[in-house]
């Protein structure tokens, strides 16, 4: 089944498989991945002006729109090099894990942020702790927007 926690933690899984991958040394990315990785970090700026999530100041469009805007960039990255994102809840990403199950990963949150977005234009907003907790997986510490230093190639 596809809940809220079974996408989050499937996301942290497939997210984990490819970062390990690389600090294991199994996976170096070439000059394109790292080129496609500035890309989405310039085109995801969460623009938050250094606070840290939640952003609760912020309206429920404007957080959700963050969450959602990552699901069209990952996958135009995608389309860019070739990748092929994966559905990730109830699946475990292939070894050796690499840009399609980090880029897969990270999209199943961006999904889930335009899941909502079409929820909310029907007046149904989705429970605050979750959007707290996709902005604390995409901005701030140890999260997507810190993504370039868990990689040393």
């Amino acid at each position: 089944m596809d809940t809220f926690t079974a996408r989050l933690d499937s996301a942290w899984a497939w997210w984990s498989a490819a970062v390990e991958e690389s600090q294991e040394g199994r996976w170096v990315r070439d000059a394109v991945e790292r080129q496609v990785m500035a890309d989405i970090r310039a085109a995801t700026n969460a623009l938050h002006g250094g606070r840290l999530a939640p952003f609760t100041g912020d309206s429920w469009h404007v957080r959700i729109g963050r969450i959602a805007n990552w699901a069209g960039v990952l996958r135009l990255a995608a389309r860019a090099g070739g990748w092929e994102l994966q559905p990730v809840v109830g699946q475990s990403p292939k070894h050796p894990a690499g840009m399609a199950e980090l880029l897969s990963g990270i999209y199943a949150i961006g999904e889930q942020g335009e899941i909502w977005m079409s929820q909310l234009l029907k007046g149904r907003p989705p429970p605050e702790h979750e959007i707290a907790q996709l902005e604390g997986f995409l901005t701030g510490p140890g999260s997507m927007e810190d993504l370039e230093l868990f990689f040393y190639d």
